[in-house]
């Protein structure tokens, strides 16, 4: 297969990848995807770009965005009187 995503999607500085994997079960080879996400960014004093990046699996992304939805609720939702932090 090739080395490369089938798809991507990015917004900003996070970028969300789709591989194509396969992997030998028994004599079969079997094919599954995965999901791969990414926040590109830059330290302060720095020129180099660096990457922080998280490899998913199919049964992984309910419960990210589960779980990342509740922190958003809990960020922009509850705490009103704190200032919107600037994007880096």
């Amino acid at each position: 297969m090739a080395n490369r995503p089938i798809k991507k999607y990015r917004a900003g500085a996070i970028e969300v990848c789709i591989w194509d994997n396969e992997k030998q079960i028994g004599d079969a080879l079997v094919g599954f995807k995965t999901i791969s996400l990414s926040r590109s960014f830059k330290k302060k004093g720095e020129d180099i770009w660096r990457s922080e990046q998280l490899n998913l699996r199919k049964s992984d992304l309910p419960k990210v965005l589960v779980t990342l939805n509740e922190a958003m609720k809990e960020i922009l939702l509850s705490h009103p009187e704190e200032e919107r932090e600037e994007d880096e």
